[in-house]
C-alpha cells in the first residue's frame, strides 16, 4: 500500500511511519518543519526508506509535488488547545493550519483518488458539557460520580463516547478539528473516496515534544527529571484533573484494517481511540509516579482557573473495539517508563522542542 503521511516528522507522524514501514508499506511523508524538534526525525526516517518532502499544507501548490498514493494519513496540526488565544500565537494561522490545510488535503485526495484517515482529537467534545459532569475525588484523582449517566447520552463511567455533545465552546483548536471532520466526511461522500475519523485521547511516548499545553506526560516527566518548576493549575491547585494516555504505535494495527476496509456507514467512520479508564491518571498520580521513579520534587499549587481546563476527560473506545476489535496495547506505566528512559538519554530535550 502506498501511504502519504502529513506531519511525518512530528511525534505521532514519525511513530506511525516507522510502524507502517515495518509492516511492509511504501511510505512518503511531508512536513513543514516549523515545530522545534521535528528536524530530529528527518534522518532516521530517511534511513528507513521514507521519502520526505518539505511542504506546507497551507500552500495548495506544495501538494502538487507529492507522489500518488492509495491513502493519506493526516497527522499534521497545531495541537494546542491554547493556540490562537494564548497571546503568543495567531488565531488566523491556527485556522489556516488546521482547517485550510485540511481543505487542500481533501482536494488532493479528490484529485488523486486517495482515501483519507484523519487523526482527530478528544477536544472536539463540548467544554461546557465536560465541565458540568458530576465528578468526585478518589485516590488523588477526579472520577465520575455514581450518577454520571444523568448527564445524558454519550458519557458513562467508561468515558466519553462519540455521541457526547460537540457544541461550542470546544476551543478554536477543537473547532478547527471538528470542522475538518465534517468537511472530510462530506468530501468523501460527494467525491467517492473513503474517509475515517479517528478521535484520539492524549497521545504520549518517547520522543514527544513536550510542552505544558501539549504533550503533558512528556513535559511533566522531563521537567521533573531536570527539577524545573511545575504547577498544578486550576481545580484548587491539587492536580486531580484526569486524562487518558495512548501510545500512537497502538494505532498502527487499526490503521491497517482501515486501509483495507470496505465502505462503512458515515456513523461507523468516526470512532474514539484512547487509553481508556485503564490508561487514565491525574497529574497528582503522575507526580507520585515521578517521585517513585525519579526522586522528590515540589509542585506548586496554583488554583487560578483557565477557560479550557476540564476536570476529567477519558475517551470510551468501546465503539472502536466493536468495529475493529481494537484495544490499547501499551499500558500507561510502560508509556511513562519509555518517556523517562528517553528523558534520561536526552538531557536537553525540553529546550530542543520548546517554542522558538
Amino acid at each position: 500500500m502506498k501511504i502519504l503521511i502529513t506531519g511525518v516528522c512530528g511525534f505521532v507522524g514519525s511513530v506511525l511511519a516507522r510502524e507502517l514501514v515495518q509492516r511492509g508499506h511504501e511510505l512518503a511523508g511531508l512536513d513543514n518543519f516549523i515545530r522545534p524538534g521535528s528536524e530530529s526525525n528527518r534522518d532516521p526516517l530517511k534511513k528507513l526508506g521514507v521519502r520526505l518532502y518539505h511542504a506546507d499544507l497551507r500552500v495548495a501548490s506544495d501538494l502538487d509535488a507529492m507522489p500518488d498514493c492509495d491513502w493519506v494519513i493526516d497527522a499534521a496540526a497545531n495541537p494546542s488547545v491554547l493556540a490562537g488565544v494564548d497571546g503568543r500565537t495567531s488565531s488566523r494561522q491556527l485556522v489556516e493550519h488546521n482547517l485550510g490545510g485540511t481543505v487542500n488535503l481533501l482536494e488532493f485526495c479528490k484529485a488523486r483518488r486517495a482515501g483519507l484517515i484523519l487523526l482527530s482529537t478528544s477536544r472536539v467534545y463540548s467544554i461546557a458539557a465536560l465541565s458540568g459532569l458530576a465528578v468526585c475525588v478518589e485516590k488523588d484523582a477526579f472520577r465520575p460520580a455514581a450518577d454520571i449517566g444523568r448527564h445524558g447520552p454519550g458519557v458513562s463511567a467508561s468515558g466519553v463516547a462519540e455521541t457526547f455533545p460537540t457544541t461550542a465552546p470546544v476551543s478554536l483548536y477543537g473547532a478547527t478539528k471538528l470542522a475538518s471532520e465534517t468537511l472530510a466526511l462530506e468530501y468523501g461522500e460527494m467525491f467517492g473516496f473513503p474517509v475515517f475519523i479517528n478521535r484520539c485521547g492524549v497521545l504520549a511516548g518517547a520522543g514527544q515534544f513536550g510542552r505544558p499545553d501539549q504533550g503533558i506526560f512528556a513535559y511533566w516527566i522531563n521537567a521533573w527529571l531536570r527539577r524545573q518548576p511545575l504547577k498544578y493549575l486550576g481545580f484548587g491547585g491539587h492536580g486531580h484533573q484526569v486524562r487518558d494516555c495512548l501510545h500512537p504505535r497502538d494505532l498502527a494495527g487499526v490503521l491497517e484494517q482501515q486501509l483495507a476496509a470496505p465502505r462503512l456507514s458515515a456513523d461507523d467512520r468516526v470512532a474514539n481511540f484512547s487509553g481508556g479508564t485503564a490508561g487514565a491518571m491525574s497529574l497528582r498520580q503522575l507526580s507520585d509516579w515521578c517521585a517513585a521513579r525519579l526522586g522528590p520534587h515540589k509542585v506548586a499549587p496554583d488554583g487560578a482557573e483557565r477557560p479550557f481546563d476540564i476536570p476529567w476527560l477519558v475517551l470510551d473506545h468501546a465503539k472502536a473495539t466493536r468495529l475493529w476489535n481494537w484495544r490499547p496495547q501499551t499500558p500507561a506505566a510502560a508509556v511513562l517508563d519509555e518517556i523517562a528512559a528517553h528523558a534520561a538519554a536526552h538531557p536537553g530535550w525540553l529546550e530542543s522542542s520548546a517554542p522558538l
